[in-house]
């Protein structure tokens, strides 16, 4: 079942690897390394609709069905537009990495703003309940 662009309030449940296109693709953070104790990955979740994580996945996530992959490429638009929008690395130095790209102002001011931000998610739809 996918989820309408009109429905909101839903549990969403993805796995994904997160790539950073100003860095060679450099992966910045992936679901699969956060591991439980059995050592399954741990999915990351969010409240469709919250505003919690950046626009593209949301957008990405509207059209799909559990289990579907996707890979989506997010403009700096639909991606990061401040340091507390999710997903985000856990840890301090791939966090900083990817805001320091993203965020760096002397790029932006010579005009590679449009580059600097776009991120590649490569996204799989665990699960999604309504709450």
């Amino acid at each position: 079942m996918g989820i309408s662009p009109l429905m909101v309030m839903w549990l969403v449940a993805i796995h994904y690897y997160g790539r950073l296109a100003a860095k060679q693709g450099w992966r910045f953070d992936s679901t699969y390394d956060h591991k439980d104790e059995t050592g399954e990955p741990i999915p990351f979740s969010f409240i469709l609709g919250s505003g919690k994580v950046i626009s593209g996945i949301e957008s990405a996530v509207r059209s799909m069905k559990v289990g579907g992959l996707r890979r989506v490429i997010i403009p700096p638009s639909q991606g990061y537009q401040n340091t507390s929008q999710e997903p985000l690395p856990p840890n301090y130095f791939d966090r900083q990495r990817l805001f320091t790209t993203i965020f760096n102002p002397t790029r932006l001011a010579n005009g590679e703003g449009a580059t600097l931000g776009t991120v590649i998610f490569d996204i799989e739809l665990v699960s999604l309940r309504h709450l």
